[in-house]
């Protein structure tokens, strides 16, 4: 019995720690860092999902920030490190994925499912507009 107590009790005392990252970004100047915050704050932190790398403490969040100051530091521009970070990770790294075969429904998809709603719903009230006319009334005089 206490070994179930026990047992039932481990999760609450394992508590998951962010990750520290031991030695801090160092940049070379303000633009280096201003453009290397702009791009992190573009790319999703491929463990966590729902975060950019830029908001995300999980150990691969850190070191995709330090790959991605290497990669700058290369001399490879924005377009080309997120195209790395594409090849490597595939669309989803992207917070703002492109419009492609793979894609058009994320981005049109929205826009048809309102339209295909609206036409539901003009149906419905040229429907209830017809069904709701008074009949005429033969029996009625003038």
């Amino acid at each position: 019995m206490l070994l179930a107590l026990l047992l039932a009790l481990l999760p609450s005392i394992a508590h998951a720690q962010a990750a520290q990252d031991p030695t801090p970004l160092q940049f070379h100047d303000r633009a280096e860092e201003r453009r290397f915050r702009a791009l992190v704050a573009e790319l999703r932190c491929v463990m966590c999902q729902n975060q950019s790398l830029a908001d995300s403490n999980a150990q691969i969040a850190h070191d995709l920030r330090r790959e991605v100051l290497v990669l700058m530091r290369r001399g490879l521009d924005d377009e080309q490190v997120r195209q790395h970070l594409v090849d490597r990770y595939g669309e989803f790294v992207l917070y703002r994925p492109r419009v492609g075969t793979s894609t058009w429904l994320l981005w049109f998809g929205p826009a048809l499912l309102l339209l295909a709603g609206g036409l539901v719903i003009m149906r419905l009230v040229r429907r209830r507009r017809g069904s709701a006319a008074v009949p005429e009334d033969d029996r009625q005089e003038w």
